[in-house]
């Protein structure tokens, strides 16, 4: 009889440990986004208030497959100001999402790659199926540095899916995404469109 009793207690203890770990993982998203509002660039103190988020879901932290492409030619990506920017083809992504098998190419700037501070910067522009509709119309983006990849595994946390500079005001370069980096999904994750037009 005591194997059973045993059993069980490792298995309430194994529910309530889960559980204590998404609260975690909820909270520290939840500071990550205050952090976010309170230091960002564009936004001043008294719009703050418009900024908007889905409801934080583990679900959309995902560990993804990752390939380095070698790309020493690069291309021109468009931006919002149609004006043309340069960059390297540095990997690709592959994961499975919301029951879909997902590909997404990883990018890096070939101006941020000479400074000290953004060399091992790394940006993912894309868009999905709530593109234009919940989401920013031009797309969002996601971003890490090359030490977050270990080996050749990267987690992606669409929860920090961020809006470009040009969602809040004119005057951005912003770079829009690349047709490759279109998911045929929608991801509800992330920030939303902003709540003021401008």
């Amino acid at each position: 009889m005591k194997r059973p009793l045993i059993l069980l207690v490792l298995f309430f203890c194994s529910i309530i440990s889960n559980a204590q770990q998404k609260d975690h993982y909820i909270d520290s998203i939840k500071t990550y986004r205050k952090n976010y509002i309170e230091t960002h660039e564009v936004v001043k103190k008294e719009d703050k208030k418009y900024f908007r988020f889905f409801p934080v879901n583990s679900g959309y932290n995902i560990s993804c497959q990752f390939l380095k492409v070698n790309d020493s030619i690069g291309f021109t990506m468009k931006t919002s100001a149609n004006t043309l920017q340069h960059y390297f083809k540095y990997g690709s992504l592959q994961f499975d999402l919301n029951g879909s098998s997902c590909r997404l190419l990883v990018y890096q700037s070939s101006e941020l790659m000479k400074t000290e501070k953004y060399k091992d910067y790394l940006i993912i522009p894309f868009t999905d199926l709530s593109t234009g509709h919940e989401t920013y119309g031009s797309g969002r983006y996601l971003e890490f540095f090359k030490n977050e990849i270990k080996g050749d595994l990267l987690q992606l946390d669409f929860n920090k899916a961020y809006n470009p500079y040009c969602a809040y005001s004119t005057g951005f370069h912003c770079p829009i995404p690349p047709r490759e980096n279109h998911l045929s999904i929608a991801v509800k994750a992330g920030e939303k469109t902003f709540a003021k037009a401008h």
